[in-house]
């Protein structure tokens, strides 16, 4: 029995064959996937580092509060929901994809490929939108006792905690008139700037006063760096994602595949786009909701 067990070992570990039948592909495929967990996680690391190392941190509900299209209202988190949801449903799309390539379906494979980069390509356009309203926009903000509408830069973050109403009442009043016409028209577009310029800053306050105008204190510089170049990161993640889909979903369509005998490609294709909305969870977890 000790000479068949010895055996049966020596025929397992003798090489020329995988013990655990895994494609080398695949397994370079998780090992990539390895290398690039321990890239976000140094990375979100250090945000937490640096986050609970402040007595003061941007608050989520304030900081990513607004939607396209709708105007100034306040909706906390709603647009980063939009977001999540997108990149969900296209790692759903992205399994029926892989299902159909098991079963040798080609119709199938190219179908859930489109849907799953119509999903990357959404989720993109979804970010971009919302960087280009944090840096372009400005943002009521409280400094020395006046409001200043800052925009969103490496020197002077307009994002930080949220102002105390207490003093926000006092701040107007020291603010000045061409400040006040601004936050007027932000408040309430049906009076143009042109002429709330006229008006007496008396008439500018109390209608302000009549909406809730969101004012915030500025905050850590490092809330930029760390949010741009995080999110970013994951955006290039998304993007070359995109790239390989629409890559695999070329091959597919010169029948590549299909003279193979398999669709193995789209399931490590499978593995990365997973891995890029399972980051995202850790992203989405960090800076929209702690």
């Amino acid at each position: 029995m000790a000479t068949t067990a010895t055996t049966h070992k020596t025929k397992w570990w003798s090489g020329g064959k995988s013990p655990f039948n895994i494609e080398y592909g695949k397994v370079m495929m998780w090992y990539f996937l390895m290398s690039d967990a321990f890239t976000f996680g140094a990375f979100l690391i250090s945000y937490g580092t640096i986050r609970f190392s402040q007595n003061f941190w941007p608050d989520p509900n304030h900081v990513f509060n607004a939607f396209p299209f709708a105007g100034h209202a306040n909706l906390p988190l709603a647009f980063v929901s939009v977001m999540t949801f997108i990149l969900i449903i296209s790692s759903v799309t992205m399994v029926l994809a892989v299902h159909a390539g098991h079963k040798g379906d080609k119709a199938g494979v190219r179908k859930w490929l489109l849907w799953t980069i119509l999903g990357g390509l959404m989720f993109l356009g979804c970010q971009a939108w919302e960087w280009w309203h944090m840096i372009t926009a400005e943002h009521a903000t409280l400094v020395d006792g006046q409001i200043q509408l800052l925009g969103q830069t490496t020197k002077v973050n307009p994002w930080g905690a949220a102002a105390d109403p207490a003093l926000i009442g006092d701040a107007l009043k020291n603010t000045d008139a061409d400040i006040l016409a601004k936050l007027a028209y932000q408040v309430d577009h049906s009076v143009p700037v042109s002429q709330l310029v006229t008006q007496s800053k008396e008439s500018l306050i109390a209608t302000i006063s009549q909406h809730d105008l969101k004012v915030g204190t500025p905050g850590p510089v490092a809330f930029g760096g760390f949010f741009y170049g995080i999110t970013g990161f994951h955006g290039f993640h998304v993007f070359s994602g995109v790239i390989i889909n629409i890559v695999m979903l070329i091959m597919t369509q010169k029948n590549v595949f299909e003279r193979r005998g398999h669709y193995l490609m789209i399931e490590k294709a499978g593995l990365y786009w997973h891995f890029v909305d399972l980051v995202w969870v850790f992203v989405f977890l960090a800076f929209y909701l702690i």
